[in-house]
């Protein structure tokens, strides 16, 4: 990791650090030492929740609780968290063990996501709440508009668990199939059955999560068919 490399990074994080220190210990998986990014991980996983609750707050002022707490939890999850790290190239500015960067750590979703959390637990140590607030603001306000709409509705595994219980049936069981592909890029298959009715749904996804709300949408939608 050179000056340079990091100089760039903090210029598309819009923020310059005035303790260098706090971006490389936030780059620096617990593989490669003791100094590593975890600490700053819990904190900005507050600060992250915080300053997103602010965003969704100004942007939707007629929206009740329920619907804001559903789009701050599409907004902050895994998958989104990665998606902002690759937007920002952080892979090749990771600092990970010889073994695990070896292993493809480096591209690893749960590993880019904390390291995400932890560069804006950085910056709130760095220069206080506003600077936080507003690198979360430049990195997820694009994405508001995109994602609030799909967010707004209510999950699959949600919606199918509230079908169940409304008519008194047992929830939903949901087990992992299959696990394919390499630990830095898997492929989940969960099946969800629900046994009174006989019916199952078979989902994929890039995390079990993914694959167990494709399977509750499935689910959902032959149980659709069967009680129009």
């Amino acid at each position: 990791m050179s000056t340079a490399s990091l100089d760039h990074l903090q210029a598309r994080l819009g923020h310059v650090f005035n303790d260098g220190g706090l971006l490389v210990r936030a780059l620096t998986h617990r593989s490669h030492g003791a100094d590593h990014n975890e600490r700053l991980e819990f904190l900005g996983d507050a600060v992250l929740n915080l300053a997103v609750s602010d965003l969704l707050f100004d942007h939707f002022d007629d929206s009740p609780e329920g619907d804001l707490t559903r789009v701050r939890a599409h907004l902050v999850r895994q998958d989104m968290l990665h998606r902002i790290a690759l937007s920002l190239a952080l892979p090749q500015e990771l600092r990970l063990s010889e073994g695990e960067a070896r292993g493809g750590g480096a591209q690893r979703p749960s590993i880019l996501a904390d390291a995400m959390e932890a560069i804006i637990g950085a910056v709130y140590r760095d220069a206080g709440y506003a600077a936080a607030q507003g690198l979360v603001r430049r990195l997820f306000e694009p994405l508001v508009i995109e994602t609030a709409t799909q967010a707004w509705a209510k999950d699959a595994k949600t919606q199918l668990q509230e079908w169940l219980q409304a008519r008194r049936l047992s929830v939903p069981d949901y087990r992992i199939e299959a696990t394919r592909g390499r630990a830095h890029d898997q492929t989940f298959v969960v099946v969800c059955s629900v046994v009174e009715h006989g019916i199952e749904g078979r989902g994929e996804g890039r995390s079990r999560r993914a694959a167990e709300q494709e399977a509750a949408r499935l689910v959902l939608d032959q149980l659709s068919r069967t009680h129009e």
